[in-house]
């Protein structure tokens, strides 16, 4: 479902443009590995397009902005998992010691409420 009254003409290039500036503002960093990196930027792409903003792309959705609003990427849970686990539920902000750990994002728990989203 593609929302025409929403501007949907981003490029990949805009949507790792937008990462690298959330991470900035955050002062976190992003997934070092490029093919990663391509991956979750192809999907938020994919659900700018979809639903007309930048939904987790690791997440089901609602397609509505205002019950998605807490995964709008960065999602409201990304700063407690950097926080705890030092990376966000995709892997895509990280925190700069994880970063300098090595490691690789993993899955972590998911934190948002099942009532959010009733399978």
């Amino acid at each position: 479902m593609k929302h025409n009254d929403q501007n949907t003409d981003k490029t990949l290039e805009d949507v790792i443009d937008f990462i690298h500036r959330a991470a900035r503002q955050y002062n976190w960093a992003v997934v070092p590995d490029e093919h990663f990196l391509h991956d979750l930027a192809q999907g938020l792409l994919q659900n700018y397009q979809r639903f007309g903003f930048f939904q987790c792309p690791c997440r089901d959705s609602y397609g509505n902005r205002e019950q998605d609003r807490d995964i709008m990427c960065p999602c409201v849970y990304c700063f407690d998992d950097i926080a705890e686990y030092g990376q966000c539920y995709c892997g895509l902000f990280l925190s700069h010691q994880f970063v300098a750990s090595g490691k690789f994002p993993e899955a972590i728990p998911e934190r948002r409420p099942d009532e959010n989203f009733p399978y």
